[in-house]
C-alpha cells in the first residue's frame, strides 16, 4: 500500500496502517530530530508526539499538496523548534545515533582516522545555528530536494540556499582550523 492508501485507513481508524507508517518513518524522523536535538531522550519524546499528531490529524494531511515525509518532517521540525525555544540549545551527546550521517557504513573497514573525521564532522554540524543544521540535516542527510526543505522550514529557496552554503563554509573553516592545529602539534610526518 502506498502511503497515501495508508493514510486514509488512519483516518478511519486503523491501527495496522498506522503502525506500519510508524515503522516506514520513525527512523528518518528520529534521526532528523537527533540532529537538532543531539540527544536521544527527548528524540523520543519528539518522535511520540510526530506519531501522535499523525494519527490525530490523519485527514489534514493533502496528499497533492506535499509526500507523507515532508508532512511528517515539517511536524518534526515545528516540535524540535519549539522544543529548543522552550529548553535552550543542548550539546550533542557522545553517544551518536546508529547511522547519524549515513557515511559511518562507508567508514566501516577504512581505518580510526576515517571514524574519527565523521565524528568531528557530527560535532561540528551540532554546533551549527539552527537554521544551518535543518537545512543541512534535510538536504543532505534526509535527502529533501531544496524546495521540500525550504518548505519544511517555512522558508523562502535562497533563504534555504544561503543557510547551506554558510553552514558548508563554516564547516570547512572549522576543519581547515583543526588539520592546521593538527600540523602544528606534528609538524614533520610521522616515520613509520
Amino acid at each position: 500500500m502506498t502511503d497515501e492508501e495508508l493514510m486514509r485507513a488512519v483516518a478511519e481508524g486503523d491501527q495496522k496502517a498506522y503502525q506500519q507508517l510508524v515503522r516506514a518513518h520513525l527512523n528518518a524522523i528520529s534521526h532528523y530530530a537527533y540532529r537538532l536535538l543531539g540527544n536521544r531522550k527527548d528524540v523520543e519524546d519528539i518522535c511520540q508526539e510526530v506519531f501522535l499528531k499523525m494519527w490525530l490529524n490523519a485527514t489534514s494531511w493533502q496528499a497533492e499538496r506535499s509526500r507523507l515525509s515532508t508532512w511528517l518532517h515539517r511536524i518534526a521540525h515545528n516540535l524540535c523548534i519549539d522544543y529548543l525555544r522552550r529548553h535552550g540549545r543542548t550539546e550533542m551527546s557522545d553517544e551518536l545515533p546508529a547511522e547519524p550521517t549515513g557515511l559511518s557504513k562507508l567508514s566501516e573497514g577504512h581505518g580510526e582516522e576515517l571514524q574519527q573525521d565523521l565524528k568531528r564532522l557530527d560535532i561540528a554540524i551540532s554546533r551549527l545555528p539552527e537554521k544551518q543544521r535543518c537545512s543541512l540535516a534535510l538536504c543532505h542527510y534526509a535527502g529533501f530536494s531544496n524546495q521540500e526543505a525550504a518548505d519544511i522550514m517555512n522558508l523562502s529557496l535562497k533563504a534555504l540556499e544561503s543557510n547551506i552554503a554558510r553552514a558548508r563554509r563554516s564547516l570547512r573553516e572549522q576543519f581547515e582550523g583543526s588539520q592546521i592545529a593538527a600540523k602544528q602539534k606534528h609538524p614533520y610526518p610521522q616515520k613509520q
